[in-house]
């Protein structure tokens, strides 16, 4: 398995860091070499940080927890929604809201405004307004489908936030900090490793490296949250079968009486 992971990263480019001189000192750990002033990551660091990643994840989606997943750069916004899909978890894939966290049930709160209208616009309420309004309402409509969506399910705070490039999601960074959450992260050598818990050093511009990592990550949450349904369905099966019924043991003999017939 670690053969064919490291095959795959390396297929990826998920190696290939950013030019010399834009590099962060604090990556040094995690670089291997410098190749054409191109800074080439040590790809046994990433196993090592994917690897303590997934086993992270995995623990949170056994224990119930919600995971939500950032990436709102053009290279990672569809990967980022289709993997937070596939394993059942949050994801912001377009623009991080102030607050989404520090402020989190303001933000809640909007979520109704948006079923108000989806409720609007599937019913026949819509064409009573004059064509401005419908204009103004299916506007707004798109505007907070586009923002919220991704976080509908997310009813409590989340354990833990995948993100790619802390450095452009460096609000969604600073309010995990606030809040003592875990973050795990896919950071290239421009990054600082020590603003997440869990750095994953690796390519985070390239959309092939980008979408490995992710597949990786929502894999172990998968995988966690199998766990779970696991053991929510032996117990099901185990309060559904019947107990064995036993005759009740008794320690006085069988007495047979007898009829004399005269």
């Amino acid at each position: 398995m670690a053969e064919s992971l490291v095959k795959t990263l390396i297929d990826s480019g998920v190696h290939y860091g950013h030019r010399a001189s834009r590099w962060n000192p604090k990556m040094a750990p995690y670089i291997y070499a410098r190749k054409n002033q191109i800074h080439i990551i040590d790809i046994r660091e990433t196993v090592r940080g994917l690897l303590r990643a997934k086993k992270y994840l995995a623990q949170v989606a056994e224990g119930g927890s919600l995971i939500l997943f950032v990436g709102t750069k053009r290279q990672a916004s569809e990967a980022i929604e289709r993997e937070a899909v596939r394993c059942g978890m949050p994801f912001v894939s377009e623009r991080w809201l102030g607050g989404c966290l520090t402020n989190f049930r303001t933000v809640r709160s909007r979520l109704g405004r948006l079923e108000e209208l989806e409720r609007l616009r599937s019913s026949e309420e819509l064409s009573a307004y004059s064509k401005k309004m419908q204009s103004a309402l299916n506007r707004e409509y798109r505007k907070m489908y586009r923002n919220l969506n991704g976080i509908r399910t997310m009813n409590r705070t989340p354990e833990c936030l995948v993100i790619v490039d802390p450095k452009k999601e460096r609000n969604a960074i600073r309010e995990a900090k606030k809040l003592n959450i875990t973050t795990v992260a896919l950071i290239d050598t421009d990054c600082d490793p020590d603003d997440v818990d869990l750095p994953i050093p690796g390519n985070d511009d390239g959309i092939r490296s980008i979408e490995v990592i992710l597949q990786e990550l929502a894999d172990a949450v998968i995988q966690g949250r199998g766990v779970v349904a696991a053991q929510a369905e032996g117990a099901v099966e185990a309060s559904e079968s019947p107990a064995a019924v036993l005759p009740e043991a008794t320690d006085q003999p069988q007495v047979t009486s007898t009829v004399e017939t005269q």
